[in-house]
Formats: structure tokens, C-alpha cells, sequence
């Protein structure tokens, strides 16, 4: 069934960075921010344009990557909302970066977390998107309780709280 998009803007993917032992608590994603933000203004000119379009779904959230015309190409990443263990878009380094760290599951499905960051135009963007988040998060909750795949014994107040975004 088709669902409308929560959220869609246009961002500068700033890449991803694998993070190990990363405790889900405010201020996590500083450091992969910082070393993601690094990278990306030592490769940038003065105007850096977008260079993706990230949509936040209620279950999934695609980041579609542009041309350098700024229009969509064929490849898009696509994440599980279920699979997105924190957000935020409070970082000191740039107010308009919103952040998420993500678990990947490797062919030999082990598992590695990591943290994804969008360059927004602004701070108020960066809000919006972690508004989304955390809007597409509870509809993910309630679906995966009311289908069973979230066990009564869970404290639903727990992982509600596992589910919120640190939008600052």
C-alpha cells in the first residue's frame, strides 16, 4: 500500500563512518560527525551543492544520490527504519547536520554500526528531519506490536524511549 512521504529535502550526503562500542546517549555522534564533516569541507569548493534527496518514510528512508546536474540517478540506499538505532540534529560542529546511526547486516550476518550524515541548508531542515524520524519511528513501533513482532512482555515506555530522537 502506498504511504506518503513524511519528510523529502534536499542534502549533502556527507558519507558514513563505522563506530564500535558507541553507547546511544546525546552527543554520541559527535565524533563520527566531526571526522565525516572534516572530510567532506577539505574536498569541498565554496559552494558544495546537494547532492542527495533524503526522504523519511514511515518504514523505510531512501537517500537518493544526484547528478551533478542535481537530478536522481539510478542508485539509491535505502534504510530499515526498525535498523536505525539513534538520530539527532544537535551537533556542534554545524547546526544543519542531522545524523543517524545505522545497523548494517553483513553477508555473514554479523553486524557493524554506522553513523550516516546529511548536510541540511539549515538548521530549521536538520529539525525537520529528526521530527520525521522520530514520527516515522513510532509508526515502525506501533506496526511491529500490532503485527507481533514486539512482545507484550517488552515495556512498550522502554523501547519508545529507544525509538525517540535527540533533536536538541
Amino acid at each position: 500500500m502506498w504511504q506518503p512521504a513524511t519528510e523529502r529535502l534536499q542534502v549533502t550526503y556527507l558519507g558514513k563512518v563505522s563506530t564500535a562500542g558507541m553507547q546511544f546517549l546525546s552527543g554520541c555522534t559527535e565524533k563520527p560527525v566531526i571526522e565525516l564533516w572534516k572530510k567532506h569541507t577539505l574536498a569541498r569548493e565554496d559552494v558544495f551543492p546537494a547532492n542527495a534527496l533524503l526522504e523519511i518514510r514511515p518504514f523505510q528512508v531512501w537517500l537518493h544520490h544526484l547528478d551533478h546536474k542535481g537530478e536522481a540517478t539510478v542508485h539509491m540506499d535505502t534504510f530499515q527504519v526498525a535498523r536505525i538505532a539513534y538520530c539527532t540534529a544537535d551537533h556542534n560542529v554545524s547546526p544543519n547536520i542531522f545524523a543517524w546511526v545505522y545497523r548494517e547486516i553483513n553477508d555473514d550476518l554479523s553486524y557493524q554500526m554506522d553513523c550516516h550524515a546529511v548536510e541540511c541548508e539549515s538548521k530549521l531542515e536538520a529539525k525537520k528531519l529528526a521530527h520525521a524520524m522520530m514520527e516515522a519511528f513510532r509508526k515502525t513501533f506501533h506496526s511491529m506490536k500490532s503485527d507481533g513482532r514486539i512482545h507484550s512482555n517488552s515495556s512498550s515506555e522502554e523501547v519508545s524511549q529507544e525509538l525517540e530522537s535527540d533533536d536538541g
